[in-house]
Order: structure tokens, then C-alpha cells, then sequence
């Protein structure tokens, strides 16, 4: 199993890039930002610092969107990365939430979605590709290559990644959950003549080491509520009892009266509290070294191929070097 990284772009940059280069030499493979430049800074800008100032470090957006940035734009800032550094990027790519709403605007529907994860793959690597209506090809790519990664949680936008991307992206722990969507994405992909083993899964959620509880989980519960709002757009989409939508996933969002993005994705964020922590410890990884290694042998027996752990806490140096101390060691490849 590999090990990602995720963080907010908040400044100092200088801060980010050291997380980073501390979780490049604690075995992590991959680091992930959020891509909300409102709320954040750049995270592009981010990544060519810490490309430079790491090794092998994988990097990329979890998540960017179709809109934020024109297609060439974001296929063109990869290709720039991957020809400097070596081809070390990866395009975790959604719909859109917080870069989206903060601005006023609304996700991405799920057919320009699956536009854009193939005009960008394929303009990174040097394809052409047709973008509005007006095929366009980057000619000074040699050799690119750019995986990209959909997340998904509903079953209309499981299929498109099933059908369309090169990797999967769920952002919760829940086994339960991550067996049912996983199921899902492969049939898709099945379905549509892909190989189903060849995509990856990646598992992304808060983990947080140690023995007091009841503190982690209240570290942790901002996790929750993000995950409520992408819940909340499923619920009035099915409806709180559809067979296309576990109510494991969609019940505990019942007492949610909306969402501050100011907070987003913070601990201490109020617009959170509806969250129970029954959700936070199924969603989240939470307790010693020895119960974060059995929840994540139990995710990589269901197929995950990478957990990302998001490190929106006050423990982030913490849960780094606890991680290369004794989770990755008992996990990793």
C-alpha cells in the first residue's frame, strides 16, 4: 500500500514544502493539496517547490475541477511540472466544491467532468485534444505522462470514473462504504471494457495517533461535515432511501443546516457539529499505531492501493512520524 499526504495551502508555502519533505522521509509517496484558491494559495506554485526540494515525491491536486482553469491551462501547468521534475505529478480531479461555491459558482455537471479528465490526460501527454470546440495539441510535450484520479461518491459519477479515469478517489475510511463504491467503479470499468483491476484506489481521510479519543475525534469531525455536502447534493439528487445510495453514508446528514466555507476543512469548524462520532470513527482513523494498521489492512484487503491521510489537526508533524515509525513499515510496499 502506498501513503499519501494531504494538505491545505495555507502560508507560509515554506511550511507546506517542509511537511512534505518531512513525509517524503517517512516513507509517504504521494502529497496532495486541496486546490481552492480562494480559500488557499496556489497550489501549483506550491508544487514546483516541492518537487524541487524532494526526490520522488508524487504530487497533485485532491481535488481540482473542470472550471477553476481552462483545460490547456491545467493539462499545460502539468506538463510544465512533469518536464522539469520527471513526470511526478498526478491530476485528483472532481466536480468542485469549495473552489467552486466560494466563488459563486456551481460544480461541474458530470458530462463536462468526463470531458475534461480526457482532454487533459491527453493534452499533458501530448495528444490532441478538442476543448470547447477547438482541437488544440501542447506541441513541445515529449513523453508526458499524467494519471488522473476522479473522486466520486454517488453512483452516476462512480460509473464515470469506472468508465473514464485512471484512478479512484474516495475521501472516507469506511470499509463498509469502500467496498460498495469499489464494487461499483470496477463494474463500471468492466462494463465499459477496461481492465478493473488497473485502476488505482486511493482511500483519503484525517488519521490521528494517540490514546485520547475523544480529543481525536473532535480533531477530526471538520471531516465529516465536508463530506456532508457532497452527501447533502446526493440526498436531494435520491433522496434519503435509494437503493443507489447506502443509508450508511447518507442518514447521519439528517441535522445538517448548512455549511461555512470559511472553516472549511479545519478543525474546530462549527458549521460541523451535526456530525456524531459514530462518523468520525468510521470515516476516520483515529486511536494507537496498532488500530490505524488493522483498519488499513482491512482497506487494502478491499482493493485500496494508496490511503492519504489528511492533516488538518493539531498533530501533523505527530501523525507523520508516527506513521514512518510504525504504520508504514507494517503496510507499505
Amino acid at each position: 500500500m502506498d501513503f499519501g499526504l494531504v494538505l491545505q495551502t495555507d502560508p507560509p508555502a515554506s511550511a507546506v514544502v517542509g511537511l512534505m519533505r518531512r513525509a517524503e522521509r517517512n516513507g509517504f509517496r504521494y502529497g496532495w493539496t486541496f486546490d481552492s484558491c480562494v480559500l488557499w494559495q496556489e497550489p501549483f506554485t506550491i508544487y514546483s517547490r516541492i518537487l524541487e526540494h524532494t526526490r520522488k515525491l508524487t504530487v497533485g491536486p485532491m481535488v481540482t475541477n473542470p472550471s477553476t482553469r481552462t483545460w490547456e491551462v491545467t493539462a499545460s501547468s502539468f506538463a510544465t511540472l512533469n518536464e522539469m521534475y520527471g513526470n511526478r505529478t498526478v491530476c485528483g480531479i472532481g466536480r468542485g466544491d469549495s473552489a467552486m461555491r466560494v466563488a459563486g459558482r456551481r460544480p461541474a455537471t458530470l458530462a463536462r467532468l468526463g470531458e475534461a479528465i480526457d482532454a487533459i490526460r491527453d493534452l499533458a501527454e501530448g495528444r490532441e485534444a478538442t476543448v470547447d470546440g477547438q482541437a488544440m495539441k501542447l506541441p513541445w510535450v515529449r513523453d508526458g505522462r499524467l494519471p488522473v484520479w476522479m473522486a466520486a461518491y454517488g453512483p452516476k459519477a462512480l460509473a464515470l470514473a469506472g468508465r473514464t479515469a485512471d484512478g479512484f478517489i474516495l475521501q472516507l475510511a469506511d470499509p463498509f462504504l469502500t467496498e460498495w463504491m469499489i464494487r461499483a467503479v470496477r463494474a463500471a470499468a468492466e462494463e465499459a471494457g477496461r481492465d478493473p483491476d488497473a485502476l488505482t484506489i486511493c482511500v483519503a481521510a484525517p488519521a490521528y495517533v494517540g490514546e485520547d479519543l475523544a480529543h481525536a475525534r473532535d480533531q477530526c469531525r471538520w471531516f465529516g461535515g465536508m463530506v456532508g455536502n457532497h452527501v447533502a447534493d446526493l440526498v436531494s439528487r435520491y433522496g434519503n432511501h435509494s437503493d443507489l445510495v447506502p443509508e450508511a453514508l447518507t442518514s447521519y446528514i439528517k441535522s445538517r443546516e448548512g455549511y461555512d466555507y470559511s472553516h472549511h476543512g479545519r478543525a474546530g469548524n462549527p458549521s460541523t457539529d451535526f456530525v456524531p462520532d459514530e462518523i468520525v470513527d468510521r470515516f476516520c482513523l483515529l486511536g494507537p499505531p496498532a488500530a490505524h494498521v488493522e483498519k488499513l489492512k482491512a482497506l487494502r484487503d478491499l482493493g485500496v492501493d494508496q490511503f492519504a491521510v489528511y492533516a488538518m489537526h493539531d498533530a501533523r508533524e505527530a501523525v507523520i512520524d508516527a506513521y514512518g515509525a510504525e504504520v508504514i513499515p507494517a503496510l507499505g510496499r
